[in-house]
Parts: structure tokens; C-alpha cells; sequence
């Protein structure tokens, strides 16, 4: 098993660790090339627990027994350390995030108060992903991006689950530690704690010693909250998609403030189709676009000059 294999490996054990002792077992006694491969531990109420891997679900052996909502509830328990109640509180964006970075989706029966969703009162399903980090995916295009002692203003576009976070992770973490030039401050604005994952105020994974996370707030208030507070050199944000965040972005370019994003969408001609981006584009903020595509480690990284682009 190449390092790369047992790392993922080490991380899929890791996850498992959070479950209950009677999920757990089946788990940590499946073959160690499937442990290494496998992306999520899917658990349904009425049903038999499954691994997620690259061509489907698979059964687990020793774990054909139909789980019940009161299994559900245990799990729940035992990965939030008997905090269950605040993960509940934070249904509204689908997720919460667990010890090493490991995330929890979750679906039930919702309590609705004022139009927004508040709780859940009765769980259905949970879905633990694997958080797996890919040091040095950033290699490609680092030094295309770094301009002297910093960084030229990056928008990173793929279609969703194409590696744009995974490839701004790595960015800010080589940014921070002084890889392709001097060190940078790395400002976060991680509204859905998908970038560092922060559990009891430490990033999960690694985003670089020179980097502060601002975690679970809006990305227009975020930006600015950490322009004023933090001094960064770079603000970065994952998935930008609202008008708000574009006046949050042009404010701190016109502060002399490097900016780091992602953006779905395929092309830099699907960008120029869409009025948001085709307004982003327009404001002259991003020097520089990667757009990736392929899938796992057949990913590409192409790097376009924005300054004149036409749109």
C-alpha cells in the first residue's frame, strides 16, 4: 500500500472511531484497500449500513442488521461527545463538523419557526464523510500564481466536486508556509467550515500556520469582518454566489487586499453566460483563473490570464 493508500486509510479508521462500537467493528475489519478508498459511512433508519465508494455503495460485513432511529440517535451521541443537541442546532446548513475534520450530514423530520429550519426531531439518515486532505495538489499552478512576495488575485472554477476547494485549501496552505515565496497572512472566510474545519477553535486540516479562519459566518460579513480585524494579506472564500459577495470582494480589492475564491461553473465562456460572474468578471478583481477539470487524480489545472480576457 502506497503512503498516499495508508493515509487515507489511517483517515477512513479515524472517522470509523466516532461510531458506536457495534458500527465501528464491522468497519475497522474491512479490507485495508477498501478502507483506503472509501468516502463516506451512509447510515439509514431501516436499513443496512453501507460504505461509500468510488463505483456505489457496498454492504459491510458483519453489519447487515437494519438500523433503527434510536441507532441513529446513539451515533449522534457518541461522534459529538453527548452533544448532540448543539449538532442539531446547526441542521440549517445540512452538516456539522466532527473531531479530525470528519463531517456528519444529516436528514429527518425538521422543526420549521419563522420560515427557517431550526432542528431536527426525528433522525432518518446520517452520512459520514471521510475528510481526506491532498497535500501538494497545488504544485501545478503555484508558481504561476505567486507574483513576487505575494499572490495575484485567483478565482478557481470547476463543476461542483471538481476540486475547487480541495486545490484552495492547498493554496492557502503552501501561501502561509512560505512555499513559492515569503510567507503570506491568509485570511478565511469559511462560512460552512469546509475549508479548515475548525473543531474547538484548531483547523482539522491543515491551512498553514500564517492563516486565520473566521468559521459559520456569511461570506460578505466575513470578508469584512476579517479585512478590518486580521490585517491579511489574503482573503479567501470558498463558493462565491451571491451579489453581496462581490461587494465584499470589490471593498477589499480596492484595500490592496490579494483575493482567493472558487466559483462553480466549467469554462471562463459558462462565467461570461451568467450575470453574477459575468459581473465578478467585469469589476477586474481577479488577475489570474484556474479552471480544473478531470476527475480524481486525473484532475487537470489550467491557469488563464484575466487582465483583458474579454466577456
Amino acid at each position: 500500500m502506497t503512503k498516499e493508500k495508508d493515509e487515507r486509510r489511517g483517515a477512513f479508521l479515524q472517522a470509523a472511531a466516532l461510531l458506536p462500537r457495534r458500527l465501528r467493528e464491522p468497519l475497522e475489519g474491512l479490507d485495508g484497500a477498501i478502507q483506503a478508498d472509501a468516502e463516506e459511512v451512509r447510515l439509514r433508519a431501516g436499513w443496512a449500513m453501507t460504505v461509500l465508494l468510488p463505483d456505489g455503495e457496498r454492504n459491510v460485513p458483519g453489519a447487515e442488521e437494519a438500523l433503527l432511529p434510536g441507532d441513529l440517535s446513539l451515533v449522534l451521541e457518541v461522534a459529538t461527545h453527548a452533544s448532540a443537541h448543539t449538532a442539531l442546532s446547526r441542521v440549517c446548513q445540512g452538516f456539522f463538523t466532527l473531531e479530525g475534520g470528519h463531517r456528519m450530514g444529516l436528514c429527518g423530520s425538521t422543526v420549521v419557526e419563522n420560515g427557517e429550519v431550526r432542528n431536527l426531531r426525528q433522525l432518518s439518515s446520517l452520512a459520514l464523510r471521510v475528510a481526506r486532505q491532498r497535500r501538494g495538489v497545488c504544485a501545478p499552478v503555484l508558481d504561476e500564481l505567486r507574483q513576487g512576495g505575494g499572490l495575484h488575485s485567483t478565482l478557481i472554477l470547476s463543476p461542483p466536486g471538481g476540486g475547487k476547494t480541495t486545490l484552495l485549501r492547498d493554496l492557502i496552505r503552501a501561501c502561509s508556509s512560505g512555499e513559492g515565496g515569503a510567507p503570506l497572512r491568509m485570511a478565511v472566510a469559511d462560512e460552512r467550515g469546509e475549508v479548515a474545519a475548525l473543531w474547538e477553535g484548531i483547523p482539522q486540516l491543515d491551512v498553514g500556520p500564517c492563516t486565520d479562519v473566521l468559521e459559520g459566518c456569511p461570506k460578505a460579513e466575513g470578508l469584512m469582518m476579517l479585512l478590518r480585524g486580521m490585517n491579511p494579506q489574503v482573503l479567501c472564500a470558498d463558493e462565491i454566489t451571491a451579489p453581496a459577495d462581490l461587494a465584499a470582494l470589490e471593498t477589499a480589492a480596492n484595500c490592496g487586499v490579494s483575493l482567493l475564491a472558487t466559483a462553480h461553473g466549467s469554462s471562463l465562456d459558462d462565467l461570461c453566460r451568467r450575470p453574477l460572474y459575468r459581473d465578478l468578471l467585469a469589476m477586474g478583481i481577479f488577475q489570474r483563473l484556474v479552471t480544473i477539470s478531470g476527475r480524481g487524480t486525473a484532475r487537470k489545472y489550467a491557469v488563464t490570464d484575466l487582465e483583458g480576457a474579454p466577456c
